[in-house]
């Protein structure tokens, strides 16, 4: 039986992890989360399943496979497979307004927000905002669907045209526009919970920050560079992957230039890894992934 099954939906990011395990001579199974499964069949795939469900899926399809996804890895998991980076943790990453709640809870900062599910609430929520603002879609991925408004009478045009930003769940965040410091956001990658490689995205202003296919994209004006971030943000870091048991995945922050508050505000847990990681960082952390996957199913 095949120890290993990995469950992901985009069709060329995880070539590089497909290519590291055949390095390896492991034996696993790729599955996409297209067709049926019966939730009377308690047969998982493999003993361990690593998810890799993105968030962006949505963007590729409009029959995005997220919740259902949600629904399956569960299933697998009652049937009796170890899960990397399982359902609740999926749940995280399917929500960033639970992601900012979590980080509040554990004592970080994160920029000011309010939550709202209906677009007549908007215009309250930025009242107590202030200008400029962002509002973001609670499923985006890859930057999508963040719109930024420098006033009141720009925001109620949006709401009145219908223009605002919109989530496949409903839900959107209204959010304070944090000025990054030298224009710069820090990912951190973690592994296991621990500290595993940081970069800085330096990404002129944009919202669609992808640092895996920053790498891939001409002219995207993306910037990235491998840095050791300050033992305080590889220690948040560490903690809200610790918060949500998240095996692997990025948790991205920014020094408020306003008053060099370090703001943690995105937990991704589809950890793709940079694209030419050799120039970027100077070694293939998917090696590292492997080892760890090897670790696991020596586990289950």
């Amino acid at each position: 039986m095949i120890d290993l099954a990995i469950l992901y939906e985009h069709p060329a990011w995880f070539v590089p992890l497909f290519a590291a395990l055949d390095r390896r001579g492991i034996a696993y199974s790729a599955l996409t989360p297209d067709g049926d499964w019966n939730p009377a069949d308690r047969h998982p795939p493999a003993p361990l399943v690593f998810n890799r469900i993105a968030m962006s899926s949505f963007l590729r399809s409009g029959e995005h496979p997220i919740f259902h996804a949600a629904a399956l890895l569960d299933h697998w998991r009652r049937s009796g497979a170890s899960i990397v980076n399982g359902p609740e943790v999926l749940a995280i990453d399917s929500s960033k307004a639970r992601q900012l709640s979590l980080i509040a809870s554990l004592g970080l900062d994160i920029p000011a927000t309010r939550v709202v599910h209906r677009a007549a609430d908007v215009a309250a929520a930025a009242g107590q905002i202030g200008f400029p603002l962002v509002v973001k879609a609670n499923i985006g991925g890859s930057g999508a669907g963040i719109v930024r408004f420098d006033s009141m009478d720009a925001l109620r045009a949006a709401v009145a045209d219908g223009d605002l930003p919109a989530s496949i769940d409903g839900v959107l965040l209204v959010q304070d526009y944090v000025p990054a410091r030298d224009g710069i956001i820090t990912r951190i990658e973690t592994l296991d919970r621990r500290f595993l490689y940081a970069i800085d995205v330096a990404g002129g202003g944009a919202f669609n920050l992808c640092p895996a296919d920053a790498c891939i994209v001409p002219g995207s004006g993306i910037a990235m560079t491998a840095v050791t971030p300050a033992a305080h943000l590889i220690d948040g870091a560490e903690r809200i992957a610790r918060a949500i048991d998240l095996d692997v995945g990025g948790v991205e922050v920014m020094i408020d230039d306003r008053d060099g508050t370090a703001r943690f505000y995105d937990i991704n847990a589809l950890s793709n890894f940079v694209a030419r990681p050799h120039e970027v960082l100077g070694y293939d952390p998917h090696d590292a992934l492997v080892d760890y996957l090897l670790t696991r199913t020596k586990g289950t």
